[in-house]
């Protein structure tokens, strides 16, 4: 086994073979969205430099921005103290959240409820 190998298989996937990936832009720090990673995404991910995760919804791998052409070019990837969530700084083509805004929070739990933090990237 390579010294890569042995150290996908020290992350501690929970009980569905899943761990959780936070996204964050490289030059500037942003948290631009979670998803979810199984082993066969990682090693996509590594693989390609392009960002692949588990759809749960789906059950099944997808490439993001295959449909939207909004790519995540992974820059590095970080592991946690627990091995049991990644940080992976990528290169962000486009926006990040599908409903089209450059990060998928971009609304605060405020005293009145939801309130919009940023506005939509233009098409």
């Amino acid at each position: 086994m390579s010294k890569l190998e042995d150290a996908i298989e020290s992350l501690r996937f929970d009980e569905n073979g899943l761990i959780p990936a936070i996204v964050q832009d490289d030059s500037d720090g942003a948290v631009l969205m979670m998803a979810w990673m199984n082993r066969e995404s990682l090693a996509a991910t590594l693989e390609t430099g392009l960002c692949t995760y588990w759809s749960r919804s789906r059950s099944k791998l997808w490439v993001k921005g295959e449909t939207s052409g909004h790519f995540q070019r992974v820059k590095r990837i970080s592991v946690d103290c627990d091995s049991d969530t990644l940080l992976v700084r990528v290169e962000q083509t486009g926006a990040a959240c599908h409903e089209n805004y450059r990060s998928c929070f971009f609304r605060d739990l405020a005293e009145h409820g939801l309130r919009t933090n940023a506005e939509r990237l233009p098409e």
